[in-house]
């Protein structure tokens, strides 16, 4: 047999198994594609079915239904402006509560703890992403509510004045009289927007924790080295190295807490009074889109109402989708060049 008889095969081999590898990428490629389809189709199914199911509010209504503050379905009467500022009243202030804590929690677990200490800590710390809304939610109505419903009588109301201040609020509310009293907190045993605002700030809190403990550890330790051998402080050190290089995902935490303290429902259906009327104290009763949505939806008989409490969910959905869109241009102007 000749030498190329003997050598003819191998080439074969070869093509063949290249057309074999082709049409396998091919077909992953395929399936990958058809696979990040889905999730494109989900979002505009979405906002197909929720623009469609809002269509009645929205053209009864125009824009006015974001900016009436009147809900009131005996009348036909629907604005989403109470539960649009509830929503980020409430979502933003546990915000501002939760982030030094995070980032304060995140940083003694990363950089002080010892490490016999610091893996409990971290799980401890992740256990409460881990709680169901509903045990949230009856926690803060037996355990802090009372608390809360303690202080305001004790210290923002005066109880032999109570039967006083409350006639003379319902006077006002009924337009006989032009002086409105000191306000009495509508929220029943504690219950209100201060509730909802501390059960939402220890709801939110473990997710900005644990992103910015791993920032934070991925710090590389040749910046603190350097900074030590520059005669640093462990307060320099996490101020000028540690930080200003893990702002990026710190805030990508940040972003992720918010959107579940905008989304939050079931926890802050049972604890925030659900009033539709707009804020006047910390220690009133409010509503969010989210718990006027889970108080609402199911009693929602007349079409009007239903597609009005529908609204309320196509507008969280939006204002969510623009928080995280402004969210991934906030972190890429924050994310050093070097590793975007």
């Amino acid at each position: 047999m000749s030498e190329s008889a003997r050598s003819s095969p191998t080439p074969v081999r070869s093509r063949l198994g290249a057309a074999l590898s082709s049409r396998s990428d091919r077909t992953f490629q395929i399936l990958i594609l058809a696979l990040a389809s889905v999730i494109v189709m989900v979002f505009v199914l979405s906002v197909y079915q929720l623009g469609r199911e809002s269509w009645p509010a929205l053209q009864a209504f125009g824009w006015r239904f974001f900016t009436e503050r009147t809900w009131n379905p005996v009348q036909d009467r629907f604005g989403a402006a109470a539960m649009i500022v509830g929503t980020l009243v409430t979502s933003l202030a546990a915000l501002v509560i939760s982030v030094p804590l995070a980032v304060a929690s995140a940083l003694f677990v990363a950089e002080y703890a010892p490490k016999w200490l610091a893996n409990p800590v971290g799980y401890l710390i992740e256990l409460l992403a881990a709680v169901p809304s509903v045990v949230y939610g009856l926690w803060a109505l037996f355990v802090i509510a009372p608390i809360l419903a303690h202080w305001q009588t004790a210290y923002f109301v005066n109880p032999e004045n109570v039967a006083t201040i409350t006639r003379c609020n319902e006077l006002w509310a009924q337009q006989q009289t032009s002086l409105q009293c000191f306000f009495v907190p509508s929220g029943a045993g504690g219950r209100g927007l201060a509730l909802a605002i501390i059960i939402l700030t220890v709801m939110i809190l473990p997710y900005t924790a644990s992103v910015a403990r791993d920032v934070i550890r991925l710090v590389p330790q040749d910046q603190r080295e350097a900074m030590y051998a520059l005669g640093a402080t462990k307060w320099e050190v996490i101020s000028r190295a540690i930080l200003p290089y893990a702002r990026a995902g710190i805030l990508g935490g940040v972003i992720l807490a918010l959107g579940r303290a905008l989304g939050e429902t079931l926890a802050v259906a049972m604890v925030i009074g659900d009033s539709q009327d707009i804020l006047k104290s910390l220690w009133g009763g409010a509503s969010t889109m989210a718990s006027v949505i889970a108080n609402q939806f199911g009693d929602a008989q007349e079409a009007l109402h239903r597609s009005s409490v529908v609204t309320l969910g196509l507008t969280l959905f939006f204002v969510s989708v623009v928080v995280n869109f402004a969210a991934r241009l906030i972190i890429a102007r924050l994310t050093p060049k070097g590793i975007q």
